[in-house]
């Protein structure tokens, strides 16, 4: 593979309980000392073993480094044998001892990644692809200083990177709905961050209801924030989008997305009117964009330059990802180890 996109094979160091419904990870491997992409909001691919194999049965890297021949023989495995690929972030990149650290969210109704990270054991083994500028580059807050931030527990992992990157100048609130009381999460930061954790109330209420409650309802200081960070299911991403829109005055963002077998999940970006919208603007070229859509990357359209106020028609969901191209059968208990994208949102 290109430098940007080796294959890795990375093993269980450690692992522990943070929260009853979050499991740390520790992965270790000698290729981990460097990656690309630095910065918070890392994502990767993960493969995950298919049931009664200790480790993952993954195609070799071609010498020319073609991500799309990888990505062919990947596909070309037997159904029985081809791990399944989830996307995630990196909670903590340690060079020095050559670790990283995942955070798995331990779904309710468990796919196989929420299955193996529940039994994970010092020695258990994954592949790992990325970070690459193929399928997620990290978006950090910039200049920002006025910030909101919503998610539901798996965008903590994401959240906790960008909370901890803030400068000391920057000021955020934020939304986080849980499963209950006890996976709220302590984030060190510089920034002067408010956290409102918020448990799903009565227990298995309807998923994304008490974010959008509490949203809708917050008498946000200093008015209007400079950038808004969402992360959720699309439906729930998409209500809040509409909402910081219409309701409050935001501008309206450029949207693109990722689908997750039964749920949908949202990403947005977006940066201020200063110019004309050019159709097309931003976009990748043919072949990096075949390579990002192999490797289950989002469609980017670029930075959004609606004006502030103004309406965007735009559905999220126009671009799968996080998909695996050959025929499988999938259920929804599945899809729910996908992990849900960021959305950053500016004025």
């Amino acid at each position: 593979m290109s430098p940007s996109t080796p294959v890795r094979y990375i093993r269980v160091a450690a692992a522990r309980r943070l929260t009853p419904h979050m499991r740390r990870v520790t992965f270790h491997a000698p290729s981990l000392g460097e990656l690309p992409l630095p910065g918070p909001d890392r994502q990767v691919k993960l493969f995950f073993p298919r049931t009664g194999r200790g480790a993952p049965v993954l195609p070799e890297a071609p010498a020319d480094g073609d991500v799309m021949r990888w990505y062919a023989a990947y596909t070309a495995l037997p159904e029985e044998e081809r791990p399944w690929m989830r996307s995630y972030t990196l909670r903590a990149h340690r060079p020095g001892a050559r670790e990283v650290d995942v955070d798995f969210v331990l779904h309710r109704d468990a796919g196989p990644a929420t299955r193996w990270a529940a039994a994970a054991g010092a020695g258990d083994t994954l592949g790992m692809v990325g970070p690459s500028e193929l399928f997620a580059v990290p978006r950090p807050a910039g200049e920002a200083r006025r910030l909101l931030f919503a998610c539901d527990e798996s965008g903590l992992p994401a959240l906790g990177t960008l909370l901890e990157a803030l400068p000391p100048t920057a000021r955020a609130v934020v939304f986080t709905e849980i499963e209950d009381a006890r996976d709220a999460q302590e984030i060190a930061t510089e920034a002067a961050v408010r956290i409102h954790w918020l448990p799903r109330s009565p227990a298995g209420a309807a998923h994304g209801a008490e974010l959008l409650r509490a949203v809708r309802a917050a008498r946000l200081p200093d008015g209007l924030p400079e950038r808004a960070w969402l992360a959720g299911e699309a439906s729930t991403v998409r209500a809040l989008r509409r909402h910081l829109l219409r309701d409050r005055g935001m501008a309206a963002p450029r949207w693109s997305s990722r689908a997750t077998g039964g749920r949908r999940s949202a990403r947005t970006t977006h940066r201020p009117r200063r110019t004309s919208r050019r159709r097309g603007r931003g976009r990748r070229s043919g072949a990096r964009a075949d390579r990002a859509r192999a490797l289950g990357g989002r469609r980017s359209r670029g930075p959004g330059t609606c004006g502030p106020g103004s309406a965007d028609g735009r559905r999220s969901g126009t671009g799968p990802r996080g998909r695996q191209s050959a025929p499988s059968s999938r259920s929804a208990a599945a899809a729910t180890d996908r992990a849900r994208p960021r959305a950053w949102s500016a004025v």
